[in-house]
């Protein structure tokens, strides 16, 4: 790869760069034994993917240049407007500019003035989130709620004509609707064993799965978790919950603390790196928020789990639940999941159905 990308020199190397040393590569000569289609496509992949982590790892890949969008400014000024004035999340700002961004995108290609916009249009786009991108109603209120709130920010800046935001319908929820489903317990149970042994997988796996498990964290706070965030000392564990910004500590888990100190001394490499998990392949860095997704999507589905959405956040939900059944009320549940209001917490620590099936069950010894 050295010799294919010239890195003899200091220079850094562009994306096209990289394309054209993979064609030199994957027709070397002599060819390969075994060298067939297949393995050209997967031998071009991986060298294409190589090249780009490892030079980005060392500095020295020259990101492609994107064109800039010609709505780009109105995002911007949004999103700024967002941090300054009403101090929201980064984490929801960033949903909001995500669902501009699809809403604008798709209308730019009509190659027409923001101005002309009218509610026509933003009923086809909410429309068609249902039709085409197949969202949940739950997906669609979400995605109509972040429009109408950017047009009423248009309308102040004089962007648009008045009454739009005010005119954007979305989707009627009913109570109960869509309540988050996670494993039971004992499908949480067999989804750690399955992270026994010494291989550096299941001990990283491990650690993870049960900060999910035990704590209920979401995917960005066990992803930002830093060496300093444990206190070996006073066995406490401190984590910034990314929707308050506000920094809470807990008991470290004897269980959950040796785990993650197996992996600490036997499995992390010794990098500058100061977050906890790092990828298991050089170059080492911290994983992305999909590879959280998959330590725990790929083995509920190896285990047949019947879940609808088998991410980390399923833990949390399963979390919540076990809480419930263990007697703590709405308020230790919602301290312990970082929740503001207590409603939120209700979506995640759900009624029991078969818990009630039992009560409905229960023989009342006559008093109907």
């Amino acid at each position: 790869m050295i010799d294919y990308l010239h890195l003899q020199t200091a220079d850094a190397v562009t994306v096209e760069q990289i394309h054209a040393a993979t064609d030199l590569w994957v027709h070397r000569q002599p060819q390969p034994h075994s060298h067939n289609v297949t393995d050209y496509r997967y031998g071009r992949m991986r060298f294409i993917s190589n090249a780009k982590q490892w030079l980005g790892f060392l500095g020295r890949l020259r990101p492609a240049e994107v064109p800039r969008r010609p709505y780009a400014h109105l995002i911007e000024e949004y999103a700024d407007y967002m941090v300054r004035e009403r101090g929201l999340s980064p984490h929801t700002i960033r949903i909001h500019c995500w669902h501009l961004e699809q809403f604008l995108a798709r209308f730019w290609e009509q190659h027409r003035c923001f101005r002309e916009i009218s509610i026509a249009d933003i009923d086809a786009a909410i429309a068609r989130k249902g039709d085409q991108d197949c969202y949940a109603r739950t997906s669609i209120k979400a995605y109509a709620s972040a429009l109408r709130s950017f047009f009423r920010y248009a309308e102040q800046r004089g962007w648009c004509a008045h009454g739009l935001a005010a005119a954007i319908m979305s989707p009627r929820l009913f109570a109960d609707e869509g309540l988050p489903k996670g494993p039971s317990w004992t499908d949480v149970q067999r989804l750690l064993t399955s992270t026994e042994g010494d291989q550096p997988k299941n001990v990283r796996d491990r650690a993870i799965i049960m900060l999910f498990a035990v704590y209920g964290m979401r995917v960005g706070e066990v992803r930002a978790l830093r060496l300093g965030d444990l206190d070996w000392e006073r066995e406490l564990i401190y984590m910034t919950r990314p929707k308050s910004r506000r920094q809470q500590f807990y008991p470290l888990s004897h269980t959950v603390g040796e785990s993650i100190l197996r992996y600490l001394k036997k499995v992390r490499p010794h990098v500058p790196y100061r977050e906890v998990f790092l990828t298991l392949k050089a170059p080492f860095r911290p994983p992305s928020s999909g590879s959280f997704y998959d330590v725990v999507g790929d083995r509920l589905r190896a285990l047949n789990v019947s879940l609808k959405h088998r991410g980390p956040h399923s833990l949390r939900h399963a979390c919540a639940t076990r809480l419930l059944a263990g007697g703590l009320s709405m308020k230790e549940i919602g301290d312990h999941l970082g929740h503001r209001k207590i409603d939120t917490t209700r979506i995640y620590a759900k009624v029991d159905l078969t818990g009630l099936r039992q009560v409905a069950n229960f023989d009342l010894g006559g008093l109907l």
